[in-house]
């Protein structure tokens, strides 16, 4: 769904499978269990290889992965699925958390340069903020993606660290520098952001516009959230959004300091088509509208670039639900969905199209019918309960 299509006859997929950690490796089992029934249903047919990753493999091995995977990765795999990482205890010489390397690793190293975020309301969901569950938002208000930029920005020195390291390369740190006026220990993370950087990103949001329906309006927009009343990257950021969007004459397009881009999220989600935006602010803004989809167990997300993506949940490897069974499986479903779509647009797949789609329906109507549904949401099913009933309408779709 994020590029422009690659006319070729395919239908066969090789899907890097990387479960990670904790209960990540749960919800990775029901989304290898809808790629087994996709490919026993539709002319679609998907090598899983699985890599084994993260924490707890680390404390196993001494490794976060094992060699050669970030080649396996790159060059054998059309896409790339990935649980969810981190584990107590589980940190790397250097301090960093170990797995790190696989999820930074693969951004930096196959430059997968936009961070997609939908950020979609399923009707029926129930929202916990006031201490019990009840529904808040209206399902029809809130229908939106924000791509945040994802090599650059204050998580450039770490990416290009853990990109090296994934590749057999050195350390790599940034170059130091004095702060005037600043006595005793400073620590400080530079922001780099480019213009290429920054181009290729609001080109990647501006086609995106183009593959959606606008907002829950039918407003076609791309929104530009920075805070370029105070800093220069994004200064650099806003000056170009404004050089590129002067020929978009299709479309409207509108401005946000990020502190207010948050209140408006919350207020007046409707608002909202696709918003572009930089590394550190996509991460804290997107993590946000979950709430408005009812929570990180909903979450999907996309990690792309010209050549490769990986997608994963946005949640983390939550180790003290670990080996219960009792988290929301929906936020990987719905990475699969991304992914197939990806898959779909890149090598002009219909089938591929079609099967993302239903995804897409059946999870809406698992949710709307409300009989299954984990804790986050206010249920008691469990895991592997929320994933087979989900299949199994995937599966009619299909049929039909």
């Amino acid at each position: 769904m994020y590029d422009m299509p690659v006319p070729q006859s395919m239908s066969s997929y090789r899907i890097a499978i990387l479960p990670g950690d904790g209960t990540g490796r749960e919800v990775m089992a029901e989304a290898q269990s809808l790629l087994t029934a996709i490919s026993s249903s539709t002319s679609l047919n998907f090598e899983q290889i699985l890599i084994p990753c993260g924490g707890q493999y680390f404390l196993e091995t001494g490794k976060e992965w094992p060699d050669g995977s970030f080649e396996k990765c790159r060059d054998e795999a059309d896409a790339i699925l990935l649980g969810a990482i981190g584990w107590p205890d589980a940190v790397c010489e250097n301090g960093d958390l170990a797995g790190g390397q696989v999820v930074l690793g693969l951004r930096g190293g196959l430059d997968l340069y936009a961070n997609v975020r939908p950020i979609k309301l399923y009707e029926g969901v129930r929202h916990k903020v006031h201490g019990d569950f009840q529904q808040v938002w209206q399902a029809s208000k809130v229908d939106m993606v924000i791509v945040r930029e994802n090599t650059e920005g204050l998580y450039h020195s770490l990416l290009h660290r853990s990109a090296l390291k994934a590749q057999g390369g050195e350390e790599y740190e940034p170059p130091k520098m004095d702060f005037p006026g600043m006595n005793g220990d400073v620590a400080w993370d530079p922001r780099p952001i480019s213009r290429a950087g920054s181009e290729r990103v609001i080109d990647f949001a501006r086609r995106l516009v183009s593959l959606r329906n606008g907002n829950p309006s039918g407003v076609s927009k791309l929104t530009c959230v920075d805070k370029s009343n105070v800093t220069r990257g994004c200064q650099l950021f806003r000056s170009i959004f404004d050089e590129k969007s002067a020929d978009w004459d299709d479309l409207e397009v509108d401005y946000a300091y990020i502190d207010a881009f948050t209140m408006w999220l919350v207020r007046n989600p409707e608002w909202f088509d696709v918003v572009v935006t930089s590394n550190m602010f996509g991460d804290i803004a997107t993590d946000l509208g979950s709430v408005l989809q009812g929570g990180m167990g909903m979450a999907a997300s996309g990690n792309i670039g010209d050549e490769h993506a990986f997608f994963e949940p946005v949640h983390g490897s939550s180790p003290k639900h670990a080996g219960k069974n009792k988290v929301n499986p929906i936020a990987t479903i719905n990475s699969v969905q991304m992914m197939l779509e990806w898959l779909g647009h890149r090598n002009d797949d219909e089938e591929a199209l079609r099967v993302a789609r239903c995804i897409d329906e059946s999870v809406a109507e698992h949710i709307s019918e409300g009989t299954l549904l984990t804790y986050d949401l206010g249920g008691s099913a469990t895991t592997s309960e929320v994933g087979s009933a989900i299949i199994g309408r995937v599966l009619a779709k299909l049929e039909t």
